[in-house]
């Protein structure tokens, strides 16, 4: 009776280390797909600022339908915890007249060597990516 009562305390040991560490990689794994989607959401935020740009007239010290100019008009002036927030560093943006692009780099280092956000902004879509 003492092996048999041994043996079943040896294998509850053994699924109750296996669930924790099912657990545990599973919180990891939310826990990543939280910090994108709270990047991408940041994204979409500043995508919107640049559209709301492009729509504005150059009189209005906007676009004029054009997306050159954003970096130094809006970018360069927002405030410092929207280019690096609690979640991401977003690099300066490539522009073109059509088009504008935000790359975010997460601020966690585990994080940061396996994937990025990137944000391509048009007169009429914002677009995001974890590449």
């Amino acid at each position: 009776m003492g092996q048999q009562q041994l043996l079943l305390i040896v294998l509850g040991v053994i699924i109750v280390g296996i669930a924790v560490v099912v657990g545990i990689n599973l919180f990891n794994a939310n826990a990543e797909t939280s910090t994108q989607d709270s990047i991408v959401s940041q994204g979409t935020n500043i995508g919107a600022m640049a559209q709301q740009y492009y729509k504005k007239p150059l009189t209005m010290n906007g676009g004029g339908q054009s997306f050159v100019g954003f970096t130094t008009k809006v970018w360069n002036n927002l405030p410092a915890n929207l280019i690096t927030s609690t979640d991401a560093s977003w690099a300066p943006p490539a522009e073109t007249a059509d088009e504008i692009t935000f790359t975010a780099t997460p601020l966690d280092a585990e994080y940061a060597t396996n994937w990025q956000v990137v944000t391509t902004v048009t007169p009429l879509e914002i677009t995001s990516a974890v590449q």
